[in-house]
């Protein structure tokens, strides 16, 4: 960067003796130049107003560079909102289906140093009323028996075969499909199932969904590994649907043994139930950090080019969706297309651009040529009609990555609502870009153009199609791969647990952001160059340590702070040296974790520290190491770190 000449360069002090210098010479009778004579302090208070004028002068070439980068149509990244899943629980199930509608609010707790943090749902929920119809049994290369008609019968059903085995599973038919909804399945079992513990029995919980079975989230497991009378309450996924499973057609749900974790028992028999009931008990639905302005007038054209209007909210949401302007005529309102610039287009095209960040609707100019005459690049709305804009949403920000059921005052009433909860970290939420920071992106906008020619370019125009993601790395694709290609690694903005956990689900990007990622770029890519957008590669780090306390240290909570410690510094998103991420490809060397964990207020010695290699799919761990090496397109992810607190010595 240039070094920019300061305008006067002189200070308080230089001024001071300039002005004394100016009385030795035009009043040489006045002798006294101490602090206590009032001519001197006069001199001083006028100094120290000019040494501000001098400041502000010397503000200018900033502020010519950023009109400079306003004529370049540098604009400001608004701010991205936060997402997440609500969990919507009813108070009891109802005959009837239940509807959330849209636009509902959910919150966290005010407090004292905090005000609520509010978030909407962005669709309507329908809680449908569902009952158990079915219920089959099958071994893992067997035939579905029915349970249906022996329950509630003095006989007691086998859940699995005598001797569970891998693959065993427990088909449950309800009456209908229950996508996105919160299923409680009350069981009244027997302690037969032994062998296992209860708070991690070897069952996996799924639903079908037409064409294959998907995971469901199990919210809560009140039978101890179906050992006990209790509620599994069960989450359905988006996809579920009724199917003919076995001549039966119902909404299937799939209980199947799986192998216990390391560490874990399997069962020893099957475990037995006497009844089973099915009902709905809540449902869940997406919300957003922001707030839904619904049929704004933006006022009354005056049927001029280059027209500008405000609107009353701002910042809007950038949330990837185009928005739509409408202009009013005598059939009724015509919507105009919001576009990136106006070039190419024509007199006769209604399109628009919006400046989010600061929530101005600009409509095409018109430019004189060379011979006189105007050439409009966009169409011009009548004199007279009436603009707004049918819907759009402001908000956002930090404030709302909130860690797991942080959200849990329902707004308003909603009948036979009884609680509010995100069953997920709420991520996403960006800040709006400031000027300092459109300066930096100021000459890397100037030099890609819109062109994705450089590494920088792809990341750069990356970041401007998907705000919400936290970051990303342009590198060569694999030597198996095709020739010329590009790979860019994408690293969403998740949000963290209360102790500094991520999920490893949340450090992949969904498919819309790579899709949105995707199409941007595939019109900035040069001929002849194959992109390829997806998550990096995460390499898992478990550190396992040893502490001794000082005499007088908590030790639990010693134990909480470094393990807390040692998840944000290998964290991808906001750990490593310098708090902006875990650099790509950089080793974690014990040593490091050394300092980190001496560092801890209450640590007297580290007395051990090893580095295991671990996946975060499977859990399997290897050697210990005292070096873990990553590749170029790796990324750390921290995976149940576990710290011994010993005796002080």
């Amino acid at each position: 960067m240039l070094p920019a000449p300061h305008l006067d360069d002189r200070r308080f002090q230089d001024l001071v003796d300039d002005a004394k210098r100016r009385i030795a010479h035009h009043c040489p009778e006045w002798t006294d130049h101490n602090v206590s004579d009032p001519g001197v302090t006069l001199i001083e208070s006028f100094a120290f107003m000019m040494d501000e004028i001098s400041y502000r002068l010397n503000r200018v070439p900033d502020r010519l560079y950023v009109k400079f980068l306003d004529l370049l149509g540098v604009q400001l990244h608004a701010p991205a909102a936060a997402t997440t899943e609500l969990v919507v629980k009813l108070s009891a199930a109802r005959p009837e289906a239940v509807v959330v509608p849209l636009g509902t609010e959910a919150a966290t707790r005010r407090t004292d140093d905090d005000a609520a943090v509010v978030f909407q749902t962005t669709a309507e929920l329908s809680i449908p009323p569902r009952k158990l119809a079915y219920l089959l049994a099958a071994a893992v290369d067997g035939e579905p028996i029915d349970r249906f008609e022996q329950l509630g019968s003095a006989a007691e059903q086998p859940v699995f075969s005598p001797q569970p085995a891998e693959g065993d599973s427990l088909l449950i038919g309800l009456d209908d499909a229950a996508a996105n909804t919160l299923i409680a399945l009350r069981f009244d079992c027997s302690v037969r199932g032994v062998g296992v513990d209860p708070r991690r029995p070897p069952l996996v919980w799924e639903a079908w969904t037409g064409k294959s079975w998907r995971a469901c989230a199990v919210e809560d497991d009140g039978t101890g590994g179906l050992n006990k009378a209790g509620d599994v309450l069960l989450v359905l996924p988006a996809g579920h649907t009724a199917s003919v499973l076995s001549g039966v057609r119902a909404g299937w749900i799939r209980c199947r043994v799986t192998v216990p974790e390391e560490g874990f028992s399997f069962y020893s028999a099957s475990p037995v139930i006497r009844s089973l009931e099915a009902f709905s008990i809540g449902g869940v639905v997406r919300a957003a950090h922001a707030e839904t302005v619904q049929e704004e007038t933006l006022g009354i054209s005056e049927g001029v080019p280059g027209q500008v209007f405000a609107l009353a909210h701002g910042p809007m949401v950038d949330d990837g969706l185009p928005l739509s302007v409408e202009v009013a005529t005598g059939s009724g309102w015509q919507r105009w297309q919001e576009v990136d610039s106006f070039a190419g287009f024509g007199d006769s095209d209604p399109v628009v651009m919006l400046d989010r960040s600061a929530g101005l609707v600009h409509f095409p100019p018109a430019v004189r040529e060379a011979d006189g005459s105007l050439r409009q690049f966009g169409a011009l709305p009548p004199l007279g009609a009436a603009i707004r804009i049918p819907e759009y949403r402001v908000g956002g920000g930090p404030s709302g990555n909130l860690s797991t059921r942080a959200i849990s005052v329902l707004r308003g009433s909603v009948p036979f609502v009884s609680e509010v909860y995100n069953r997920r970290p709420a991520q996403g939420g960006i800040a709006a870009e400031t000027i300092a920071e459109a300066m930096q992106r100021g000459p890397l906008a100037l030099r890609s153009r819109d062109r994705a020619v450089t590494a920088e370019d792809y990341e750069e125009l990356a970041l401007a199609a998907a705000p919400s993601i936290a970051r990303v790395r342009c590198v060569p694709a694999a030597a198996t791969e095709a020739q010329h290609g590009v790979r860019l690694l994408v690293v969403p903005a998740a949000a963290a647990e209360a102790d500094g956990r991520l999920r490893f689900e949340d450090l992949v990007p969904s498919e819309s952001v790579l899709q949105t990622i995707a199409g941007e770029l595939e019109e900035r890519r040069p001929i002849g160059a194959r992109l390829v957008v997806e998550p990096p590669l995460y390499k898992g780090v478990t550190v396992v340590a040893k502490l001794i306390a000082k005499p007088a240290a908590d030790r639990e909570r010693l134990e909480d702070q470094a393990v807390e410690a040692l998840y944000q510094f290998l964290d991808p998103v906001r750990g490593g040296p310098v708090g902006n991420g875990w650099p790509f490809g950089r080793p974690v060397h014990a040593g490091e974790v050394y300092a980190l964990l001496q560092a801890l207020p209450g640590v007297e010695l580290v007395d051990d520290v090893l580095l295991f290699a671990a996946d975060p799919i499977s859990g399997e761990r290897g050697d210990p190491v005292q070096k873990m090496a990553l590749g170029s397109q790796e990324l750390v992810f921290s995976f149940e770190h576990r710290v011994r607190i010993g005796a002080p010595l």
